[in-house]
């Protein structure tokens, strides 16, 4: 068992330079735009010459409502991936970048734990190829253009108390909510009122990630809907001809990134919407060009299963025509024990009658992933503290349910400790017994489809929504957006919109505060309680301590 924090751990990596890991994928050298030593992004040029190729298998990793026992989603992702390549699989790992926002705030890095790792570690959690500041620039050009629009006569006629678009910023910012802009005098524009959004929350960062290709991209930037005018018609980003530009920003960005894990395995890392306030879904071309060189795909979605799988199974797989082999669902015993009224620091002792308090909250998820045709694997993702009774608990309540639960080493032991997790993923994956269906019909009406959310996923008894809601989406399907998924923005902590209400509740309400038309994402955005697009950082936000040691190397971030 390692004493090591996990970026001591990631500084003692045997890192290959990064055309070694094309190498292992037959990407050509010359088809890899280098960025340092360790990690490329891969041209458009290869990803195009492979997509006549057969495709591989998915397979989606997911997890219970986080807790702050820690589940560790992307460390079973890394491990799982490592794993499978161990016991002679030709596997990729598929996962998100890492916003400032959270690492700055209280998550810390997002590359996985121990000796699950996705390297170079502090790159990745800082600036990394720069995707996210390409991001954040070509939606403030937009936001530039919309406001220059309004001051050179507004040839668009756009209703100054209407413009939709908010501006953004990669870090947690409570105070830009909330904002008025040109103010100052006639030479600064027209004054009225906007706000901030985190970078994640972007409609361009769910563009980017479910966008083809650049074509694609430049199209679905221009659907973008950024105001209306006087009689309520839609002004698009097309109207004010800013789509070719913020097309060039992010063409590099559209890349997918190369990387590797501790154990020198081939990993893409691209895009990085929140599942908790967008769709938390690494890219489609990330995606999509890993089934075409591996015969494994292992990909994750944020937060819990009910955000992030679910918005996965029905918004990118519609998009992209994907269909998962298997379903990975992490728990942890100490998280049970947290479910189960276990105080934090009181986890490290043996409690089997918490586990078990704890357990429905597993078994509402699994119960939900297993509605949607796919066979599930429950990964017991293994704490030192955890003892043989406490496991065996989780694995009778596990049966029960019709699944196995898989106990898994991979943050002590690295691959040696998935072996057995990976096993077991392949012998559903190739079992054939998937079938997978989504949870709702395009055709669907918008209300019905949140309703449909919230009741066979939340266990919610109702939906609430005002008249203005309802008009709203009624509006939009008169104007043709009917047939588009709906993306929830719900608290990740709970099935309810309480964060605080742990477990398995149902017959609670789920409020719809407000809804957003992402034209050129193409889905319908709801957000549900307090839920903010902009978070805040904590009252002793992680920034506090971090800083350069004497050797110029980061502490504090992980």
């Amino acid at each position: 068992m390692t004493q090591m924090s996990d970026i001591e751990i990631a500084r003692q990596a045997k890192k290959k330079p990064i055309q070694e890991i094309g190498d292992r994928l037959n990407i050509p050298s010359g088809e890899l735009l280098p960025y340092g030593h360790d990690k490329a992004k891969v041209s458009r040029k290869y990803i195009d010459s492979v997509q006549d190729g057969s495709d591989g298998k998915l397979i989606l990793v997911t997890a219970i409502n986080p807790t702050p026992a820690g589940e560790g989603k992307t460390t079973t992702t890394v491990g799982l991936g490592d794993g499978l390549n161990r016991i002679g699989k030709n596997a990729m790992i598929c996962i998100r970048e890492a916003s400032l926002g959270p690492n700055f705030g209280m998550k810390g890095g997002a590359a996985g734990g121990g000796y699950a790792q996705v390297v170079p570690m502090e790159e990745m959690n800082l600036h990394f190829t720069g995707d996210f500041h390409a991001i954040t620039s070509a939606h403030s050009l937009l936001s530039a253009m919309i406001d220059n629009h309004i001051y050179w006569g507004n040839e668009r006629e756009i209703d100054v108390r209407r413009v939709q678009w908010r501006r953004v910023v990669d870090m947690n910012d409570r105070a830009l909510r909330q904002v008025a802009v040109s103010l100052g005098g006639v030479a600064n524009g027209f004054p009225r009122e906007g706000g901030f959004d985190i970078t994640v929350a972007s409609e361009v960062m769910a563009i980017l990630c479910l966008s083809s290709d650049l074509g694609d991209l430049e199209r679905r930037l221009g659907d973008m809907i950024v105001a209306y005018r006087r009689d309520r018609s839609p002004v698009f980003c097309r109207d004010i001809r800013a789509e070719g530009a913020m097309t060039v920003l992010l063409k590099d960005a559209m890349q997918p990134n190369l990387v590797q894990t501790l154990e020198n395995n081939p990993a893409f890392v691209h895009g990085g919407p929140f599942a908790n306030i967008a769709h938390g879904c690494n890219s489609v071309i990330a995606t999509k060009t890993a089934l075409k060189i591996s015969d494994y795909v292992v990909t994750e979605a944020g937060f819990g299963a009910d955000l992030g799988a679910e918005k996965f199974l029905n918004i990118k797989c519609r998009k992209a025509g994907l269909s998962p082999s298997a379903i990975v669902l992490v728990a942890t015993i100490r998280a049970m024990k947290m479910n189960g009224g276990v105080a934090k620091a009181d986890l490290g002792a043996e409690n089997v009658e918490a586990v078990i308090s704890g357990c429905p909250n597993l078994g509402r998820h699994i119960e939900n992933l297993k509605s949607f045709g796919v066979p599930v694997v429950v990964a017991v993702n293994h704490f030192v503290t955890d003892t043989d009774a406490e496991i065996a608990a989780i694995e009778e309540y596990v049966a029960g349910h019709g699944v196995e639960a898989v106990v898994s080493r991979h943050w002590e032991l690295g691959s040696a400790g998935s072996e057995n997790l990976a096993r077991k993923v392949v012998e559903a994956a190739d079992s054939g017994s998937a079938s997978f269906s989504m949870l709702y019909p395009d055709d669907m009406p918008l209300l019905e489809k949140i309703e449909t959310i919230a009741k066979r996923i939340y266990r919610a008894s109702e939906v609430v929504a005002d008249k203005k809601i309802r008009d709203q989406l009624k509006l939009w399907e008169e104007q043709g957006y009917g047939n588009l998924p709906v993306c929830m923005a719900k608290t990740q902590y709970s099935f309810s919109t309480d964060p605080a209400l742990r477990g398995a509740p149902d017959g609670h309400s789920i409020p719809v505060r407000e809804v957003r038309l992402s034209a050129g994402a193409g889905f319908i955005v709801a957000i549900c309680g307090e839920i903010m697009t902009m978070p805040g950082l904590p009252r002793k936000p992680a920034a506090e301590s971090i800083r350069l040691n004497g050797e110029g190397l980061v502490e504090g971030l992980f």
